[in-house]
């Protein structure tokens, strides 16, 4: 039974929370598009990963002002007050959510979440570790934050990591990112496996209609079809991995590739004749 009547919860309905060069930006923007789903007016409201709001006292309309108050912008001033505000922009909107896609990763970020909304669905999308790892670096180096060539990045996340302590490293995380077993057991500790809907990038790719209502439906929205024009956040590629990048990461990763598999219950055969 699908959700069509404006909704009554003061907490968002769900978070796509990674992983990160997974698809997210893509799914944000489909889902954006769907007429019973309000996704706020900004992609990544990065609110669960932010240490300074959760050192003090946790004020959580600085998450909810970025949803239309329940009528409109002309409530925006009592939502700011802290009064009942965001329901949906348009009448029949049935749920909110968020994307942002390092809660996965981010330590912490997990048990804020419950600790927001336990009944919180939430939505992850994974990646071939070893091509979601060159995909990071190849973006960090489009921004110009990345000097090392991808092996020598890869060889140094180490030390890299060691100097962002106590805190993980948001750049140069490339390896340790795709190290998903570690990160579903942290959300597997505070969430049961029926309020989180987990699928491979490739896959949304693949078949991206299929998927697309497999998540309509997990929110309990009705199916639409959602016409991709193009795809979202594609960064130039400044070349293609090499043998020997792929070779190493093959070695870091594939026992961890295993563990998905029998965590999930996946065959992960294409990660690991891609070399990842």
């Amino acid at each position: 039974m699908f959700r069509t009547n404006r909704r009554k919860n003061d907490r968002l309905d769900f978070t796509i929370a990674g992983a990160q060069k997974s698809g997210t930006t893509a799914l944000h923007h489909f889902l954006s598009r769907h007429p019973d789903i309000s996704m706020g007016d900004q992609q990544e409201m990065h609110f669960f990963d932010n240490d300074e709001i959760f050192a003090e006292s946790i004020d959580y309309e600085l998450l909810h002002q970025h949803y239309p108050p329940a009528g409109g912008p002309t409530n925006l001033g009592q939502a700011r007050a802290g009064r009942p505000r965001f329901l949906s922009p348009t009448a029949g909107q049935a749920v909110a959510g968020d994307c942002t896609p390092i809660y996965l990763y981010w330590k912490p970020a997990m048990e804020r979440i419950w600790k927001y909304n336990p009944q919180i669905k939430l939505i992850i999308l994974l990646r071939n570790p070893a091509e979601r790892a060159f995909a990071h670096w190849n973006m960090q180096r489009f921004k110009g934050r990345e000097p090392l060539d991808f092996l020598d990045a890869l060889k140094a996340e180490k030390k890299r990591a060691e100097e962002a302590a106590p805190l993980q490293s948001r750049r140069y995380s490339y390896v340790d990112r795709g190290f998903y077993v570690e990160q579903l057991e942290r959300v597997f500790k505070f969430f049961p496996r029926d309020q989180v809907k987990i699928s491979k990038a490739e896959e949304f790719r693949r078949n991206n209609q299929q998927t697309l209502d497999s998540v309509f439906r997990f929110l309990g929205v009705r199916p639409i079809a959602i016409r991709q024009n193009k795809d979202r956040n594609v960064v130039p590629y400044e070349r293609e991995m090499t043998r020997q990048e792929r070779q190493y990461l093959s070695e870091i990763l594939a026992g961890q590739i295993e563990k998905i598999e029998q965590l999930l219950g996946w065959s992960c055969a294409d990660w690991k004749n891609s070399g990842g």
